[in-house]
């Protein structure tokens, strides 16, 4: 069904703008007088996107209409004080399409609203706007509406939603300042070997002099580079395109994802975060009101090991045949005991959610020391590796312009 964008007044003398579905502009300004809206401006919203064939929103949807987890969470919290006030969901969806600053999400809270005031429920809504709202999401939503507790269910969302983007930064700002230093030094070698050596490769040429070993070599590294940095290229591209062919295959992701996890140190860090986000995610879901099965289900999606994934799935098939999560877990051999065992004490107490919470703080905070450490040690490793190859360049360059200094006194 088309989507009209419009600008008018409503019944108070308010401006007011938003989205509306409707088969026709005729039917779209029936139905906005129905609401008490006299339309000033009205035209149809998906026109310049089914414009002439190729285009950067066609192109690139996602990165069109995906907000970030701390937006989404502040939405999300919200849309919870409104209703738990005593507004009605329909005029709190208003209320966050008037005030939110990018149009896709105007535009998405609209159309959310307008599904909403046809008779469909919040989660059957959101369905429609996948790119922004997960499955864990609306599966929560739609828990909180058959329980009656929507408003606790967004707040649970809210929580959830924050702690996995505080997680995910804090990963990002240890891994940050590694990978700037890495790209910076490469980028100075790279300046260094293509244009500074030849430059004084050709003057020590004029000159007919003998060149140390150190010298020679690092000339014959620039020539080869100079040379055949368009098949070098070919070669690196091709190497890229292979991998990520060889990762869209079942096969090839289950052996990148069983070396990863068998790699010291990196291995067990990898492990502790998955676990960490399987822990909270579940535990958020099981105290919403979602069953276990339809939970792990859910769960799954953020399991981004295939190993560990396929795990979570034999899991759930003995669950259903009546065992216990924490036997079919074990079972498998990936997950690290104290998951184990805090899933067996929660499922002996009937305390299953506070456990995982528990083991979920746990696994971030080893996480995070982890992360603090590696940096700690690659840091200075890196410092000293870049330190030696700029210290190899300055000798191979320096040490013939001694020499031709000594033959010219």
């Amino acid at each position: 069904m088309p989507v009209f964008a419009y600008r008018g007044l409503s019944a108070n003398g308010r401006s007011v703008a938003g989205v509306i579905d409707a088969d026709s502009a005729r039917t779209a300004r029936g139905k906005l007088r129905d609401l008490g809206i006299f339309p000033t401006d009205l035209g149809e919203e998906a026109a310049s996107a089914r414009g002439s064939g190729w285009s950067l929103r066609g192109l690139l949807p996602v990165m069109q209409r995906r907000i970030p987890a701390t937006e989404l969470a502040l939405m999300t919290r919200q849309l919870s004080a409104l209703l738990g006030a005593g507004v009605q969901l329909t005029e709190a969806l208003s209320t966050l399409s008037e005030q939110a600053a990018r149009p896709a999400v105007k535009r998405m809270l609209s159309q959310v609203r307008e599904a909403v005031r046809e008779g469909s429920s919040l989660a059957d809504a959101l369905t429609v706007h996948p790119d922004i709202f997960s499955d864990l999401y609306v599966g929560m939503v739609r828990a909180g509406e058959t329980a009656g507790a929507l408003e606790g269910v967004l707040d649970r969302l809210a929580e959830y939603s924050e702690r996995q983007a505080e997680f995910v930064s804090r990963v990002r700002g240890a891994l940050t300042y590694p990978i700037i230093m890495m790209c910076v030094g490469f980028g100075i070698m790279g300046f260094l070997v293509s244009y500074v050596v030849p430059q004084i490769a050709t003057i020590f040429q004029q000159q007919h002099a003998a060149l140390p070993t150190m010298t020679r070599w690092l000339i014959a590294f620039s020539d080869f580079l100079t040379s055949y940095w368009l098949v070098l290229l070919i070669i690196l591209v091709g190497l890229a395109a292979g991998t990520l062919a060889g990762l869209s295959s079942k096969r090839g992701r289950r052996l990148y994802d069983g070396w990863l996890l068998r790699m010291p140190y990196l291995g067990p860090t990898v492990i502790r975060i998955i676990c960490a986000r399987f822990a909270r995610t579940l535990a958020t879901l099981l105290s919403s009101g979602v069953q276990l099965l339809p939970a792990l289900t859910a769960v799954r999606r953020v399991v981004t090991n295939s190993l560990l994934a396929e795990a979570v799935d034999e899991s759930r098939e003995s669950i259903r045949e009546g065992h216990g999560m924490g036997q079919t877990l074990a079972r498998s051999g990936l997950f690290p005991p104290l998951l184990i065992e805090m899933i067996k004490v929660g499922e002996r107490s009937g305390d299953l959610e506070r456990m995982l919470e528990r083991v979920a703080d746990n696994y971030e905070h080893e996480v995070e020391a982890s992360l603090r450490q590696m940096t700690t040690m690659i840091e200075p490793l890196m410092t000293l590796v870049m330190a030696g190859m700029i210290l190899f360049m300055m000798l191979a360059v320096l040490m013939p312009i001694f020499q031709l200094n000594q033959l010219m006194q």
